[in-house]
């Protein structure tokens, strides 16, 4: 199998401020995904930005350890380049909209890379039927719920054809069937070979994930199955404290 996402004694931490992760390591092929939980404030959206390029091309800070992207050291990729194998969706799609129509929001990323008409519109037109917005397509992006928001943002990222996939807290403000639309999405790319990383706040929505990264305070975390997570209730207590059991599991 394909190795998508290797990464090797990952370490950061922002500019007079102390480390916020360190020595994180993982490797995942194609088809594989891995969720990532802990508590608010302990560097997970830190790390999602360090996988996709954005630490440390564009954020300052110190890094330490090595991402590697098929096989391709990040830091020696440019952002354009990164872009056409990470795909990384935020929790607040308003943040990643800005054209006014959906189609041109799906259209943009392949039309920067100069693709082909037929293409493009082949693309659109295959990512909207995926992700359920071929009739919303001619609509304004702010007009829509934020669930289908979400759908949008998901989709232009789509469009790109990333060989990894980053979710950071996608479904957080969803409501149960927008969540549960995102999540059959995710299973469904996962089937067609695509490596995707999870971030959440609550393990019921990070069961498609092969493997489980459980960061907490203090540089701890810890990886393993569901089932190794789900065994070691103090490990949750420790890193997850006073929040309430049903947002964690």
């Amino acid at each position: 199998m394909t190795e998508v996402l290797s990464v090797k004694g990952l370490s950061f931490h922002y500019p007079d401020s102390e480390p916020l992760f360190e020595d994180i390591s993982f490797s995942l092929q194609a088809g594989e995904a891995l969720g990532i939980i802990g508590p608010s404030g302990c560097g997970k959206s830190t790390l999602a930005l360090a996988l996709c390029g954005i630490i440390p091309h564009r954020i300052e800070g110190r890094i330490e350890g090595d991402v590697f992207i098929l096989g391709e050291d990040i830091r020696k990729l440019t952002l354009p380049q990164i872009a056409t194998r990470v795909g990384i969706v935020f929790q607040d799609p308003e943040t990643q909209l800005f054209l006014p129509q959906i189609i041109y929001e799906l259209a943009f990323g392949p039309e920067n890379l100069c693709l082909p008409r037929e293409k493009i519109t082949r693309v659109v037109n295959e990512t909207a039927a995926l992700t359920g917005l071929e009739s919303l397509l001619a609509q304004h992006p702010y007009e829509i719920s934020g669930g289908q928001q979400q759908l949008v943002a998901l989709s232009a990222v789509l469009c790109l054809d990333p060989s990894l996939l980053i979710l950071d807290e996608v479904a957080s403000q969803l409501d149960q069937e927008s969540s549960a639309r995102i999540l059959s999405i995710v299973q469904q790319l996962k089937h067609k070979g695509k490596t995707v990383v999870m971030i959440d706040h609550n393990l019921k929505r990070l069961q498609l994930a092969d493997r489980i990264l459980v960061m907490g305070f203090g540089l701890k975390h810890h990886l393993g199955n569901m089932n190794d997570i789900l065994d070691h209730k103090e490990l949750l207590e420790e890193y997850f404290g006073n929040t309430p059991a049903e947002r964690v599991l």
